[in-house]
């Protein structure tokens, strides 16, 4: 199958934007909660529909007091948390287009997103965000004001606003329609400067409302959510827009180390999170088994929750044995798991790279079914995801209602739908080698079925080609290697090589429980544990389960471990946590030559020093 799209369940009127969601929402039920605002550890205190209403408008009203008008480009950098949906309403409020940046960007990121947005104001969170704009302020002069969220600047900015009557308000608020720009959102830039993909009001409108009426089961009102997930990222965005819509309820975790214990006291129906996020849950559960002596337990619990998954999907079903299997080990670790992440956890959406099949029916079993989604930040967020009542695992459901899929002769898949962006910022040359013929190139490589379930394989640029012509899509070897607990990242190499290689990098939290539980010294540090025998006979248990699953010329031969992390920090990542190839090759240049360095063939590990 080549193509496959589905017509829009609702037309918007063109004179609508964003705001309207939130003006709606009010109007259906002003005194629903719509966020959930952490006072204190575990205490949350709720805001209503109506009570974020008259907030934003109170801020729109400083907005537009501090002379910010229609059209202006205003840039935020913040951790998640509930300021950034107050904030992005006011600014949509005043007509304004908000741009995020992310609160771990360097100076330099600041410097080109503030430039090449022409933003004429900034609101940071911290002192340290201002410490690092007043760096490079003298390169950025269009912006004439900057706010901070730590102090006293939001306060003063609504006082300021009284002046302004409502009815300016009003007016900015509704010069908007779909077609105009709502934000400014930076790709994660893993190759080249960072480009900015205009994205209109009307695909995030057309998305919430369509995603409402094809999802009731998880877009459902009175239910909540809690978002961890970087704001400034589009998946999160357009969750915390979708949400208004909804009437769902939103709690926000900072940090993502208390993001259990936020679960916990918050209880959310439905999660947003990536693979790497299920995948420390799993292994997380997993170590504390094997700590207390019941690792057995729960590797016999996981077996029969993925068997007992399987069979759900043959006509026959699970057999009466593994039913009565299932119910005990439900009431043995199952719940517990549930009751962990707040016990109201029913649906959770995964994105950013595939799940694996392994923990897509781990999850279902345990009674999490996850949908995965597929998109980009040129696609508003989500063009594909799957349904709870009808979801394949280990593919990404069909289009939602007013988007296509269409798969080019080369495999690449083409995406088309009103989410588009209207273009790259600035940049028409990269907006005509993108979008052609009102398709978008994804980059990315899949297959289609007949039921318009998509496949994804790899990154068309990503794709390796041995010095045997071998083609290896990186992907499929490095997602399934990061499901062990020890490894924190995976990069695998060979392009133009003789073989296929990889960098291991460690993981610093789950590393000393797992050396705890195999008899080794906790406390070893990254470098000394990297020539652990026994981590690196774990590391090569790994990569020969995940070489069993493809052919011999698409395997691993060799591996190196890295010393350090491979974080955003260090260069290496993306602040949505994609490898930045061309980074890791350079740095790394000295160990990628040692492995490649007329050594034979056959599977080692390397142990490399620094």
């Amino acid at each position: 199958m080549r193509s496959y799209e589905l017509p829009s369940l609702v037309q918007s009127p063109n004179n609508e934007n964003i705001s309207d969601l939130l003006v709606q929402r009010v109007s259906k039920t002003p005194d629903i909660a719509l966020f959930g605002v952490e006072d204190s550890p575990g205490v949350w205190r709720e805001v209503s529909a109506a009570v974020f209403l008259e907030q934003v408008k109170d801020l729109a009203r400083g907005f537009i007091a501090a002379g910010i008008r229609p059209g202006d480009s205003v840039a935020l950098m913040s951790r998640t948390r509930y300021e950034w949906a107050l904030i992005d309403f006011a600014l949509w409020f005043a007509g304004a287009v908000s741009v995020p940046i992310y609160e771990t960007s360097a100076p330099a990121q600041i410097e080109w997103v503030l430039s090449d947005s022409n933003s004429v104001a900034l609101i940071v969170e911290t002192k340290d965000h201002e410490a690092r704009f007043e760096k490079i302020k003298q390169n950025t002069p269009s912006v004439k004001q900057v706010w901070r969220l730590d102090d006293d600047s939001l306060f003063r900015l609504v006082g300021l606003g009284k002046s302004v009557d409502l009815a300016e308000v009003e007016k900015a608020r509704t010069s908007r329609g779909l077609d105009d720009l709502a934000t400014i959102i930076y790709t994660s830039g893993t190759t080249g400067k960072p480009k900015g993909c205009e994205l209109l009001h009307r695909g995030f409108v057309d998305l919430s409302r369509n995603s409402q009426l094809e999802l009731p089961e998880v877009v459902k009102e009175g239910q909540a959510t809690l978002l961890f997930l970087p704001l400034a990222h589009v998946y999160a965005r357009f969750i915390s827009i979708l949400c208004v819509h909804g009437g769902i309820k939103v709690g926000h975790q900072p940090d993502t180390k208390t993001v259990a214990a936020g679960m916990q006291s918050f209880r959310p129906h439905f999660l947003l999170a990536v693979p790497r996020v299920f995948e420390k849950v799993y292994n997380s559960a997993e170590q504390k088994a094997e700590a207390g002596g019941k690792g057995n337990i729960f590797r016999k619990a996981v077996q029969v929750a993925i068997d007992y998954s399987r069979a759900l999907d043959t006509k026959k079903g699970p057999s009466l044995s593994l039913k009565l299997l299932h119910k005990v080990f439900d009431a043995l670790v199952y719940k517990k798991l549930r009751a962990a992440m707040g016990g109201n956890v029913k649906y959770a959406v995964s994105g950013g790279a595939p799940l694996g099949d392994r923990l897509g029916h781990f999850f279902r079993s345990i009674g999490l079914i996850v949908l995965e989604g597929y998109g980009l930040t040129e696609t508003s967020a989500p063009a594909m995801i799957g349904r709870p009542s009808d979801a394949q695992i280990g593919k990404v459901g069909r289009v939602l209602p007013g988007c296509a899929v269409k798969i080019a002769d080369d495999g690449e898949i083409l995406l088309k739908g009103s989410n588009l962006l209207r273009g790259y910022w600035k940049n028409p040359e990269a907006t005509a080698a993108a979008i052609q013929d009102g398709w978008f190139r994804t980059g990315d490589i899949g297959e289609l079925d007949e039921q318009g379930f998509i496949s994804i394989t790899g990154r068309k640029k990503e794709l390796i080609v041995t010095a045997g012509g071998k083609n290896v899509a990186p992907t499929a070897l490095e997602d399934p290697l990061r499901a062990s607990p020890i490894i924190a990242q995976a990069v695998v190499i060979g392009d133009q090589r003789p073989f296929v290689s990889a960098l291991l990098s460690l993981d610093p939290e789950m590393l000393p429980v797992w050396l705890g539980n195999k008899g080794q010294k906790s406390d070893l540090s990254l470098a000394q544990a990297a020539q652990n025998p026994v981590v690196l006979a774990e590391l090569q248990r790994k990569v020969d389960e995940v070489n069993a699953t493809v052919s011999n010329a698409e395997g691993i031969k060799k591996f190196a471990v890295i010393e350090s992390e491979l974080t955003e920090e260090s260069g290496h990542l993306t602040p949505s946590m994609k490898i930045k190839r061309e980074v890791v090759t350079r740095d790394f240049a000295p160990i990628i030559d040692q492995i490649y360095g007329g050594a034979p063939t056959t599977s080692e590990a390397l142990k490399i020093e620094d």
